[in-house]
Formats: C-alpha cells, structure tokens, sequence
C-alpha cells in the first residue's frame, strides 16, 4: 500500500468513528431516564452539528483526491546491447586530432540535422580517397596513413573507406560500425568476386541502423527512409529488391545503375545475402589491436538452408571461434543512445530511473513540458507533480554533444 493509499485508508477510518459516535449521541433515552435540559440538549446539537461538519469534509477530500498514474507513450524502442563488445573511446586525444588534422569541421557548411552531417562526412571520404583495388597500398594502414597517402593522390579499397568512414563518423558522436557483406557465390561484376566492406551508422533522428557505403558514396531507401544491412537483405530476398531504392552522395539521387561501373540496383542488393559484423567496435581507438576476424552472423531459415562460400568454398570461418550465431535479429539492431524508463509513483511525488546504452555518455538530461529547459540529470530523478498532465522528456548526450531520441514519461491524476 503507498502512502496515498495510507492516508485515504485513514480518512475512511475517522468516517466510520465519527458515525459510531453520532449514533450513539443520537440514541433515545432510556425510559425513566432524567430528561436532558434545554441547554444541554442544544449544546449536544451543536457538537453534532459540528461533527457533521467535519464529516462531510473529509468526505469531499477522499473524493477530491488526486491520484497520479503513468500514462501509455509509444516511446522509440529500446534494445540493450547484448553481443557486441567495446565502443570507440571519445576521450582519447586521437579523435581530437583526427578532427583539427584534416579541418573535419569544415565539411558541414552549417548543417544542423544528425543525417544530412553524416552523409557530408561521407561524401569527403568518399571525395578525397580514389578508388584502387589491386594495390599495392601505400602506408601502414592506420586511419591517418590512408588519409595522408590519399590527399596525395593514392588509392584504396573498400576496407580501407570503412575504416575512415568508422573513425569519421565516431569522431563527431555517430555510433559507427564495420560490417562485410558478400554474395555468397562468385560474381565478376564486383572486384573481389562479390566481398565488400561497408559501415552501419547509428541515426537518432529517424532512430535506426543505416547501411553507408563511403567507398561508392551511397545507400538504399524505402518510402524515404534509410535502410540498414539486413533491412535491405530482406528487401533482396524477398523480390530482389524490387521495392527499395539506390541513392547516391549527400542529395540522394536515385539511381537505377551505379554510374560508371554498370552495377544494377538488384546487383548491388545481392551483396548484402551475407552478413558479417565484426564483434569489437573499437577499431580505430584500439588500431591496431582489434581482432577484426571476429564476426556477428544472424542465423535465420536462409543462413541455415544455404552454404556461405568464399572464393567458391565454404567460408574458413564456419565452426570456428570467429563465427559467433544470433538467432534473434534484436541483438544485431540493438538501439545505441536510447531510453527506458521504470517509474514509481508516491502521492504526488515520481521517481524515474532511467537505462541506456550510449557510447560515451556524457549525462541525461530532462524537461518539463511545455516550456521547460533541458537540464543534466543522473539516472535517478525524483519529480515533484504539481499539474493534472505532467510531461517530462529525457535524452542522452555523448561526449561529442550529440542528443539521443527523446524519450517521454507521462504522468496524470484521477480520481481515487
């Protein structure tokens, strides 16, 4: 029982002694009993009057008082991280670097929106690196050697425009990952024979997962909407992608065939029927210690009826350590920055206590609509009801100052 039960319970008690004692004020005399007199009997009235009085405000205060609950809010869903292992580390001087070195800041042109950013981040690389790839390769591999080796003119290859583009986008609080996709059988409309490396990045905004290829400066849509690796896997093997789009650089013009290299929209989604994400997220604070062999694969009916083949052979990484099977796709679509919310109410007082995963958390903070400002929270929050309809709206906020999906608590009265 909370504490305004308690003391609804209480009133209801004081109700019931109040009535006994007027009943009993109220019996008749017994016969032969003394007559009460004039004055007597009218100070008796008064008290019970009185009495009455009393009792018909308590009554109108049990039925008056307020009792708060949590209302229903279709919040963006929240999805722990279960499977994947360590993030970029914001406060390593490496990224501060990264950003003043190459005048990163200077690729927005002002833009404000989470999406339109990432996408210029991704234009500069995909702008600034030339494409090569057979190599030789020049440099050490890390994120700064390809850079340099590519203003002055050299080029590389995919894995190369994902580890940039992985450093890039995490540089400026974009939870960012490395991912291979690969069409399973060999294919000679992509060098490689159909193995290509890509990232994943985290948008807030439209909160989901997007495929974002650096390396060919573009990614797949439907009805508008950002689609993430196995999104458009799904889309592939359900009509070979006959309902998504191909969209090209920061303007995202659709495109039927990848210009210059005569790659269908069908052909570019049939790279995307194996997935593989690698397991450790810290690639470019960690360079070069990351196991990057170590791989995250959905298990689904198509997983377990077909062979993954690499180079016309069942790929090395079957039943070994490196293959590491999910068999619910919620693992791999975890939601990065993301709230939830347990709630519990006392009179007119609630206590919230927020959980996220957000990669280099800076702190929470809270609002109180409909004017409120944001202000930094911890996880625990007590908040004080004072109105029928209290709102109250949390977020996240990394290190680079980059706000999560909001996530909104109601709480409103009724009557007891």
């Amino acid at each position: 029982m909370d504490l305004q039960q308690q003391v609804n319970s209480g009133k209801y008690f004081l109700m019931a002694g109040f009535m006994i004692y007027l009943l009993k004020s109220t019996k008749r005399q017994a016969p032969g009993a003394k007559p009460q007199r004039p004055r007597a009997r009218m100070k008796s009235m008064k008290v019970i009057f009185m009495l009455l009085v009393v009792l018909g405000l308590l009554i109108l205060s049990c039925r008056n008082e307020k009792v708060f609950h949590e209302a229903v809010v279709n919040n963006p869903e929240f999805i722990p991280d279960s499977a994947f292992v360590s993030f970029e580390n914001l406060s390593s001087p490496k990224f501060r670097t990264l950003r003043e070195k190459y005048q990163l800041d200077t690729v927005f042109h002002g833009e404000r929106g989470d999406f339109k950013r990432i996408l210029r981040l991704r234009d500069w690389i995909s702008r600034v690196i030339k494409i090569d790839d057979y190599g030789p390769y020049a440099g050490d591999g890390s994120v700064e050697s390809i850079l340099d080796e590519a203003l002055k003119g050299k080029g590389f290859h995919c894995g190369h425009y994902t580890a940039v583009q992985n450093a890039v986008a995490n540089a400026y609080g974009y939870v960012t990952r490395c991912l291979l996709a690969d069409t399973g059988v060999p294919v000679d409309y992509m060098v490689g024979g159909g193995h290509h490396a890509i990232n994943e990045t985290w948008i807030n905004s439209y909160h989901k997962w997007f495929l974002s290829d650096a390396k060919y400066n573009y990614h797949f849509e439907k009805n508008g909407i950002p689609l993430s690796a196995l999104e458009i896997r799904d889309e592939y093997l359900k009509n070979k992608a006959a309902d998504i789009v191909l969209v090209k650089g920061i303007d995202r013009i659709p495109t039927a065939v990848y210009p210059g290299l005569n790659i269908s929209k069908e052909e570019f989604a049939r790279v995307y029927t194996w997935l593989s994400w690698g397991i450790h997220n810290n690639r470019y604070s960690n360079w070069p210690k990351t196991n990057t062999d170590l791989m995250i694969m959905y298990e689904d009916d198509y997983f377990k009826n077909h062979t993954w083949l690499w180079d016309g052979k069942p790929h090395w990484a079957y039943h070994t350590k490196f293959m590491h099977l999910v068999t619910n796709r919620k693992v791999i679509e975890w939601t990065p920055n993301s709230i939830t919310a347990s709630v519990r109410i006392e009179a007119n007082l609630a206590h919230i206590e927020l959980r996220s995963i957000t990669p280099n958390l800076r702190t929470y903070q809270m609002k109180e609509l409909p004017d409120g400002d944001w202000k930094d929270v911890s996880n625990a929050v007590e908040v004080e009801l004072k109105k029928d309809e209290n709102q109250i709206v949390f977020r996240t906020v990394n290190l680079a100052d980059v706000s999560g999906p909001e996530h909104r608590v109601v709480i409103e009265a009724g009557k007891d």
